[in-house]
């Protein structure tokens, strides 16, 4: 009784291929819980299943979903857990095999940073020609593409490419010397062992019966390929998406993996899910008419279930007339009542729009909360201790201890760890070697310096011991108080305010340390940095604790993926902004994956749906005129070239209202 017909279908179809086409609002969660606990009704062990979805959320709510559905009768649980998760489990047990070993460390964005670093320093490449965080851009979208060290090269097609292509290998082997993977390796990582070593394979996939995939038009290569990998035995492979919500190909993603579904698998069954439970009639007939201009797609059309008013679109003189006006028209929705702070949402295309709607809503003392700011787990006061702990852990974790080895100041300045460095270079050993071995260096540092890194080292040795002893979070609570960073705060911040919020990520940092210990079943200091490392690349916590909050939501139309909002203003809807400029200029179909990216934030509306544009836009401080996006004509269905083309260049811009 809580499914329609075609969710029905996708639920009772057990067993071959299945692609279900889960459109915008469609209930896609529920058909794959229900799924789920069908199978696990049909007397499939619940441990036979994987359900693999891309953030921590996404496989906690299925988790528990799935749990409700069937309660006590699931005497264990199917494997629910994201694509990352997934492969740290298995290259624990197969890392080995590729010569890493199982107690491997995860990488974090610091740590990354530093390697790249010393990467760049090895080919002699200023950082003022390549910085370390473009390497790594480059880097990562070479690994999400399948792009080994050895392949990069023939691929580099500008000067910055070809630099990035040879320290990428250094980049490499830097992370294999210590034992290290970062976030991209753990697919690539994956795959290599899925390809190489057929024994390896054969046991991950035998453990299963069953896959499920969510999201699966945002899976890139090597995803791709560890799914046929797992899927290909047992052929029980339900894929759940939505080709016209594919909007990451930026990060590697590619929608022919789900437009290609039926040529992988000739024998698969297609569902197509098209009733929208979360918009308006008229919000969903703007979609449906924007998204039919991109040819290749799976053809659906969704159908509302209820009615409301048509979407507006508002022509604006520029940016801060844009503001204003939108942040007006909130206010006022917020004095009669109507609605709460948290019901709307504002949408940009790119990171730099925000600026004029947060300077307006602090003007109108609106509260508001900005989406994608800096990750808990980015913060430096949680980096400093996490490295301390990733050092007790790892001792082989040069970033980590390099981080670490005069924070809080001890004594150790930089001549004494450029000699401690030079003498690892010259023994071919990591720096952690070497300061466990001081005392076979006689006369490497002087007195005040090697007494300094003696009771460093002995610190470390002290609290790798009670890490064996003692409960994590007494551990972490004894290592901050030891080392006082405490004291480091009040000395670094003179604002109380600040002092205070940063000690504040450290105790937080103690409870995640408790919460973990009460949660895992046989908690370690590795499985709580591999949680962390997990968690710490996956915003969706952070976004979530965000929404929890009563305020604006101002974000960019990426984030604001898998999202809804009573009212939502679509901002920016201009050429060269949405679609984007790089888009328009690209001669492939990247105007494609903007219209998509339009789609997205259309369907975010439940009730009320606002497009505005501005006349003019600063570039450089000089105000510049501005043409509709040519999304408005074909939101509207006033999509004719002709139309077009006068709206292009004409000054008297055209009133783009619905019909």
């Amino acid at each position: 009784m809580d499914l329609n017909p075609a969710q029905y279908d996708a639920v009772q179809t057990l067993a071959g291929p299945l692609l279900v086409l889960a459109g915008a609002g469609t209930g896609k969660t529920r058909v794959v819980t229900y799924r789920i606990a069908e199978l696990i009704r049909n007397r499939t062990r619940p441990s036979r299943i994987l359900a693999v979805t891309f953030t921590n959320k996404a496989a906690d709510e299925m988790q528990q979903r799935a749990a409700a559905l069937l309660g006590k009768r699931m005497p264990d649980r199917p494997e629910i857990s994201t694509f990352h998760s997934l492969c740290v489990r298995v290259l624990r047990r197969h890392a080995k095999e590729l010569g890493y070993p199982s107690t491997f460390a995860i990488y974090d964005r610091g740590d990354q940073e530093s390697v790249a670093r010393t990467a760049l320093r090895e080919i002699k490449v200023d950082t003022a020609v390549l910085r370390p965080g473009d390497l790594l851009y480059i880097i990562s979208r070479w690994k999400s593409a399948s792009v080994r060290p050895d392949q990069a090269a023939a691929l580099a097609q500008t000067d910055k490419e070809h630099l990035a292509a040879a320290a990428y290998r250094r980049y490499q082997n830097a992370l294999r010397s210590v034992g290290a993977m970062d976030f991209d390796d753990l697919l690539l990582v994956t795959e290599d062992l899925f390809a190489n070593f057929p024994k390896s394979r054969q046991a991950e996939a035998a453990r299963f019966d069953h896959l499920l995939v969510d999201e699966y038009q945002d899976t890139n290569a090597s995803q791709y390929r560890i799914v046929k990998y797992l899927a290909s035995g047992h052929r029980n492979l339900c894929v759940v998406g939505d080709d016209d919500q594919s909007i990451y190909g930026w990060r590697g993603a590619e929608v022919a993996h789900i437009l290609r579904f039926k040529q992988d698998w000739p024998d698969a069954k297609v569902v197509r899910l098209e009733v929208n439970y979360r918009s308006t009639h008229e919000i969903i007939e703007w979609a449906n008419r924007l998204i039919a201009f991109n040819k290749l797609r799976h053809g659906k059309v969704l159908r509302a279930t209820f009615r409301g008013e048509p979407p507006r679109i508002k022509q604006l003189r520029d940016e801060n007339d844009e503001a204003k006006w939108v942040v007006g028209e909130i206010a006022a929705r917020l004095a009669d009542k109507k609605r709460k702070a948290k019901d709307f949402a504002i949408l940009c295309r790119t990171n730099e729009q925000p600026r004029a709607f947060e300077m307006e809503l602090r003007r109108m003392q609106i509260p508001y909360v900005l989406m994608g700011g800096m990750s808990f787990y980015d913060r430096k006061e949680v980096r400093d201790v996490l490295a301390y702990l990733k050092v007790l852990a790892h001792p082989d974790d040069e970033p980590s201890l390099m981080r670490i080895i005069n924070v809080p100041p001890r004594g150790i300045g930089q001549t004494t760890v450029k000699r401690l460095l030079e003498e690892a270079i010259h023994h071919g050993k990591p720096l952690g070697f070497v300061l466990a071995h001081m005392n076979k260096a006689a006369g490497l540092l002087s007195g005040v310096a090697a007494e300094s890194v003696a009771k460093f080292q002995a610190l470390i040795e002290r609290f790798r011991r009670r890490m064996r002893e003692s409960p994590l979070n007494d551990v972490v609570k004894a290592l901050v108080a030891e080392i006082g960073y405490k004291n480091e705060l009040a000395r670094q911040y003179n604002d109380v305010n600040e002092r205070e919020a940063r000690w504040a990520s450290v105790e937080e940092l103690v409870n995640a340390a408790a919460t973990y210990s009460q949660r895992a079943s046989k908690p370690t200091l590795a499985g709580f940095l591999q949680e962390i490392a997990i968690s710490g690349a996956d915003s969706e916590d952070d976004k979530e604790s965000k929404l929890e909050r009563n305020a604006v939501a101002l974000m960019t139309l990426h984030a604001a993926k898998g999202l809804e909002f009573p009212e939502v203003y679509m901002v920016g809807m201009e050429e060269g902004t949405l679609p984007h400029h790089r888009s328009v200029a690209d001669a492939g179909d990247a105007v494609d994956e903007e219209r998509r990216l339009c789609y997205v934030g259309v369907t975010r509306a439940r009730r009320r749906l606002t497009l505005t544009m501005a006349l003019s836009r600063r570039k450089w401080g000089k105000a510049s005129p501005t043409h509709p996006s040519r999304f408005l004509y074909e939101l509207t269905g006033r999509a004719d070239s002709a139309n077009y083309e006068r709206a292009k260049t004409s000054h008297k811009r055209p009133a783009l209202r619905s019909r």
